[in-house]
């Protein structure tokens, strides 16, 4: 999990240097990228940039939260009843703190 939670601060640090570009140029008055018929527009770029960033991030908050849980020696116990998260349930998904039944029960 240490290497998914680093790839995850690389990916969200090159979220934040896009973002960063699209802020530049949408200060540029000179960038009239809303009449470009062959290229994206830099609100476009800047919804799927910023919608992405915010995933990566709750995405890094779950890895964070898993190795908290190792830590504690809680790991592999549903948060919500305390079972056991099944094998492949956290094969799947390493930073999983429901169990599937819990998990479902949440998502209705």
């Amino acid at each position: 999990m240490w290497a998914e939670l680093e790839d995850l601060r690389r990916q969200l640090d090159s979220a934040a240097g896009e973002l960063a570009a699209v802020r530049v140029a949408r200060g540029d008055s000179s960038a009239d990228d809303e009449h470009d018929p062959d290229g994206s527009t830099l609100s476009s770029d800047w919804s799927r940039i910023s919608g992405l960033a915010a995933a990566l991030g709750e995405r890094r908050a779950g890895v964070e939260r898993a190795l908290e849980r190792i830590d504690s020696g809680t790991y592999g116990a549903c948060a919500r009843c305390g079972r056991p998260i099944g094998r492949a349930r956290l094969g799947a998904r390493p930073a999983a703190d429901l169990c599937i039944e819990c998990a479902r029960e949440m998502s209705r």
